[in-house]
């Protein structure tokens, strides 16, 4: 029996059946897409729009660093950690949109831009996540193919829960209420995973000589940020500083990426289906202005982005209008909504997920 992919919107919980499209069809829908926005000139890179966006970025960077050396030992720089938890984020959005070539025509200057955000500027393995998010890209929201719903400290799939047992038993039960507060470590769990990929030199894209650049950047990042913390501040000051910066950094960048996918439709290991769907039924768009593109770095607009990962930040605005009259045009469900509203949905689902284990508390023992 063949799943009607049109009718789906939010996602259901659990997988959804998909048989594989016929070959006249595979691909065409999105061929005729990809020709509208081609005409449209979105696809061009936009140097302007990031040589300010990038320059204004470090400049506000070097700020908070200078503001940092210059107030000393003080409980006031709880606030610059605030400040550089912002920038930090922003600095890894630029870094995400040169790992997807879309500031330079050189695939090289975007990956140097990458790697100068990434590694050096903000301490994340720039070849380790290039590797992972590729995957995620090429996958999204499908069953062991898709990085990003592996089973970890969240359980993504009611399967992933029922197996739990314990304290990981215990954690997916009330993964909903938990959600947020476990943002805050994510900042840390970005940075341990990236250097553990460099040890154990697996998990990252690039040639040989590109790894050891950017083990030897982030080494450099690391080794200046915790110096710079202990030589300014007193001892507790500066793991009260690396705390609330990190914190609030992973809380940041958490709240960026969590309403992209989570909710929304999956798909089992074997599940075929076209590329133009596949982007589109898995993704969550949020609705708001220029100010919501700013704070969340253009992944407000998942769905553009997912259909077209190269296209610059500042094109995927106005490629909205097409995909969506695309989408509408053939069948196929737009989801959009608004920011906390998607909070609700995946908080919702992350409590749907868990339910089977509310039923069996003697997991937890």
């Amino acid at each position: 029996m063949t799943t009607d992919i049109s009718a789906l919107s939010t996602g259901p919980v659990g997988h959804v059946g998909m048989t594989e499209p016929s070959p006249t069809r595979r691909g065409s829908d999105y061929a005729a897409l990809s020709r509208e926005v081609k005409e449209s000139g979105l696809l061009k890179r936009r140097p302007g729009y990031y040589s300010v966006k990038v320059g204004a970025n470090l400049l506000l960077l070097a700020g908070g660093w200078t503001a940092f050396a210059l107030i000393g030992e003080s409980w006031w720089q709880l606030l610059t950690a605030a400040f550089l938890a912002v920038m930090f984020t922003q600095i890894g959005f630029i870094g995400h949109d040169a790992g997807h070539q879309q500031i330079a025509a050189s695939k090289r200057v975007n990956n140097l831009l990458g790697r100068v955000h990434a590694d050096l500027l903000i301490g994340l393995s720039y070849g380790w996540w290039i590797n992972k998010h590729n995957r995620h890209h090429s996958h999204p929201n499908h069953v062991d193919r898709d990085p990003d719903i592996a089973d970890g400290a969240i359980a993504f799939t009611e399967d992933q829960a029922r197996v739990r047992s314990g304290a990981y038993a215990w954690l997916a039960r009330h993964q909903a209420w938990l959600f947020f507060p476990m943002l805050l470590l994510e900042g840390l769990a970005l940075h341990v995973a990236g250097v553990r990929a460099q040890l154990e030199r697996d998990g990252t894209a690039g040639s040989r000589a590109a790894r050891l650049a950017g083990a030897g950047l982030l080494t450099a990042h690391l080794v200046g940020y915790v110096a710079a913390l202990f030589l300014v501040l007193t001892p507790l000051q500066a793991v009260v500083f690396l705390a609330v910066h990190q914190g609030l950094f992973g809380l940041y960048m958490g709240c960026s990426f969590a309403p992209n996918h989570k909710g929304m439709a999956m798909f089992a290991k074997d599940d075929k289906i076209d590329f133009l769907r596949r982007q589109v039924l898995t993704s969550r768009n949020i609705r708001g202005g220029r100010f919501t593109d700013f704070a969340l770095g253009g992944l407000n607009y998942q769905i553009e982005h997912h259909l077209f990962p190269s296209m610059p930040r500042p094109g995927l605005r106005h490629a909205q209008e097409i995909v969506r009259s695309f989408c509408a045009r053939h069948g196929i469900a737009y989801h959009e909504t608004g920011l906390f509203d998607s909070y609700a949905q995946v908080l919702r689902y992350l409590h749907t997920v868990g339910g089977p284990l509310r039923l069996r508390p003697e997991l937890e023992y």
